[in-house]
């Protein structure tokens, strides 16, 4: 009969070691290596000094200061006529790394169903849009259509994912409308009727510089019938805010992530996150789906030092 053999196995000799070692980590690099259709590394969004705008992080949402600050990627626009409000202009925009390697759409994550969001608005804070250029012919060229509603230099922030980083990126330039800038009174206010709609947007507390905020949006009919609410780029609404000399924006996603089950249909609710560093006047833009059309709405207030 035979018996099996208790005899403990001998220890592998170091160069075994060495080799099984070194194999893996081949391995492991060989991994790593593979295409991932970019280009692009996590060096070619650095940029030394001071002043950067940094890799941000969606869970704690803050106001950017995208003027006055440096990105890492830069981005120009040229358009086929001089803008004017009330006429569609084809505009081009480029990005480029700190590097200077263009960035096209195989450089960029999918975030919010698009690759890439442009937040325009003019210097009143009165005409706010939010676009989505698709590629251009030419690698980091991106094209887009956009109809001005007033005069003055818009500011152009676009909000993007860079793939070597999986973080959100910003940048931003400006964009001349012709005409006479025509100031509006701008009441405070965390209430907007808008085409037959009150949204409202209600903080816990008095926002504060620096300190951490809590926003709850709610919408309904001035007729009391239920509101229409759909999905509008995987979520439900978007808040953006900005500054009263358009320096730079929050762009702010419900807490509630998942599109089911869906808000109330009579009065729907949403919680938002922001943090605003700086005191003084802003704007949050409400932005939603009601019936397969999008409907925006502004808020007005200040910040306390």
């Amino acid at each position: 009969m035979n018996t099996a053999d208790t005899t403990p196995a001998a220890p592998l000799p170091w160069r075994q070691i060495a080799l099984i070692t070194a194999g893996a980590l081949a391995l492991y690099a060989g991994f790593r290596a593979l295409p991932t259709g970019t280009n692009l590394h996590q060096v070619d969004f650095n940029t030394q000094g001071k002043d950067i705008v940094e890799l941000c992080d969606p869970t704690n949402p803050q106001f950017v200061a995208v003027t006055t600050a440096r990105s890492p990627v830069t981005m120009t626009l040229r358009g086929d006529v001089p803008a004017v409000p009330g006429r569609e202009a084809r505009l081009t925009l480029k990005l480029a790394t700190s590097t200077g390697k263009p960035v096209g759409p195989v450089d960029l994550l999918v975030q919010h169903t698009r690759k890439l969001h442009l937040l325009v608005v003019d210097p009143t804070l009165h005409d706010y849009q939010h676009l989505h250029p698709e590629p251009g012919p030419t690698e980091g060229e991106w094209v887009f259509s956009f109809t001005p509603r007033l005069a003055g230099t818009y500011r152009v922030f676009a909000d993007f994912v860079p793939v070597p980083t999986g973080r959100s990126l910003y940048a931003g330039a400006d964009l001349p409308v012709a005409g006479e800038i025509v100031e509006k009174p701008t009441p405070l206010s965390w209430e907007a009727e808008v085409d037959g709609y009150r949204f409202q947007l209600a903080p816990d507390a008095p926002i504060t510089a620096g300190r951490a905020a809590t926003l709850v949006f709610t919408a309904s009919r001035l007729d009391g019938g239920p509101v229409p609410m759909e999905p509008v780029m995987d979520a439900y609404a978007h808040l953006v805010a900005f500054d009263r000399a358009v320096s730079g924006f929050a762009h702010l996603h419900p807490v509630e992530t998942a599109l089911t089950p869906p808000p109330d249909a009579v009065r729907p609710k949403l919680t938002f996150k922001i943090t605003i560093p700086e005191p003084g006047r802003y704007v949050i833009w409400s932005q939603v789906m009601l019936a397969g059309r999008e409907v925006f709405a502004p808020f007005w207030f200040e910040v306390a030092p």
